[in-house]
């Protein structure tokens, strides 16, 4: 089987399933510095979520034409998310497990101007996709397999990514992932992930997962560094957009696009979906990443994961 890689994608016909975790978010933006042993005033919401979720919206949102979501949910709010996701323009493929509750994150957030985010995660179903869960058949009609970094964070899900990206390569299927969570990186390890990765034709950093990754303090250097072991490297920056490397080189530094941040919540996930919604349509990695920042910009302004609701 040839080399996959972004180019082979793009412009087919086809869909994109997106492997990940759907999960229930309760977000708190708060009114001022938490107070330990005591009351903070908040704005509390719930809402649909989960990195692998949000992914599949968002690039149903940014024009993909056929979006498949292959997750693990508890009985106690499979319907829900079923329906949250059809009514986004994903096809849901939940896998609903008879013992594990729907994973849960409480995400606190500051109202500061940088509305940045801190997260209470409660992984339940959304970890024990297994093997058992993945079938070949998933691949028919698929251009691209996107998967969520959360995945590696558990010994099943990491064997169902092992079985997922082996289908794939066996197909000539291109493989893009999000690492999802530095801190969850620092416990798995360095070169244990860039083992569990090795074949993947696009990787999804923020600027601490891909500084976390190489070692490398500066961002531009760490996605050159990274763009020796995956063709092609789009490091997230937030406010100050993202860059794009390509065979140790940094190829072009996109400027994130002017927005007041109400919550951050989801911001990479929006901009991997409407990345890769870019790119399944013909654009260079480069104009991708454009659209990208046009969709974090987006989520920002929004309390929430996902896109809004379409029209």
């Amino acid at each position: 089987m040839p080399a996959a890689g972004p180019a082979s994608a793009a412009g087919r016909d086809g869909a994109l399933l997106v492997v990940g975790d759907v999960v229930t978010d309760v977000i708190a933006r708060h009114l001022g510095p938490l107070a330990s042993g005591t009351d903070t005033a908040a704005a509390i919401r719930t809402v649909p979520g989960g990195a692998g979720a949000n992914v599949a919206c968002w690039a149903a949102r940014w024009g993909a034409a056929e979006v498949r979501l292959l997750g693990r949910v508890g009985t106690d709010a499979a319907l829900w998310h079923e329906r949250e996701l059809t009514a986004s323009g994903v096809q849901p493929l939940l896998v609903v497990d008879p013992q594990a509750p729907t994973g849960t994150v409480i995400c606190l957030v500051d109202t500061g101007a940088a509305a940045e985010r801190t997260f209470l995660t409660d992984s339940g179903a959304s970890l024990r996709l297994d093997p058992g869960d993945w079938s070949d058949a998933l691949l028919d009609g698929v251009v691209w397999l996107h998967l969520s970094g959360y995945l590696l964070f558990s010994e099943p899900s990491r064997a169902l990514v092992a079985r997922a990206l082996a289908s794939a390569r066996a197909r000539g299927v291109p493989v893009s992932l999000d690492p999802a969570s530095a801190g969850f990186l620092v416990e798995l390890g360095v070169d244990r992930f860039l083992a569990l990765v090795e074949g993947l034709e696009v990787l999804l950093p923020s600027r601490d997962e891909a500084c976390l990754l190489t070692g490398l303090p500066d961002a531009a250097d760490a996605a050159a560094k990274l763009s020796r072991h995956v063709p092609l490297v789009v490091a997230k920056q937030g406010a100050d957009g993202a860059l794009v490397a390509r065979s140790g080189t940094v190829s072009a530094h996109v400027p994130a696009v002017p927005t007041a941040p109400k919550d951050t919540t989801g911001a990479g996930d929006a901009f991997s979906g409407a990345f890769l919604a870019a790119l399944l349509t013909g654009a260079r990695p480069e104009d991708a990443a454009r659209e990208g920042c046009r969709a974090g910009a987006l989520a920002v302004e929004r309390v929430g994961g996902r896109p809004p609701a379409r029209e």
